[in-house]
């Protein structure tokens, strides 16, 4: 299946990119995906290798890393968002 993963804020300007196709197996959840991205090494280990720190979105709502995604899903990976 092929997803669009989306990176913003600190991600994108750490990782160099702000978006890229991406296939999966099918029944693919949002940690698999993370764990994946991490698996590329240097930068993309820092950014998704920590615990916390990332949230993710899929179709522009609120998920969680449990999600499923699904064919055609985009996917967004961004740090949290802190306000003063």
């Amino acid at each position: 299946m092929n997803i669009t993963i989306c990176y913003f804020a600190r991600f994108r300007e750490k990782l160099g990119v702000q978006q890229e196709n991406y296939t999966l197996p099918k029944n693919s959840t949002c940690k698999e995906i993370k764990s994946m991205l991490s698996n590329r090494g240097g930068s993309w280990q820092e950014v998704f290798s920590c615990t916390q720190g990332v949230l993710v979105a899929v179709n522009q709502e609120m998920a969680t890393l449990d999600s499923v995604v699904t064919d055609g899903d985009e996917v967004a990976f961004f740090p949290p968002v802190t306000g003063g």
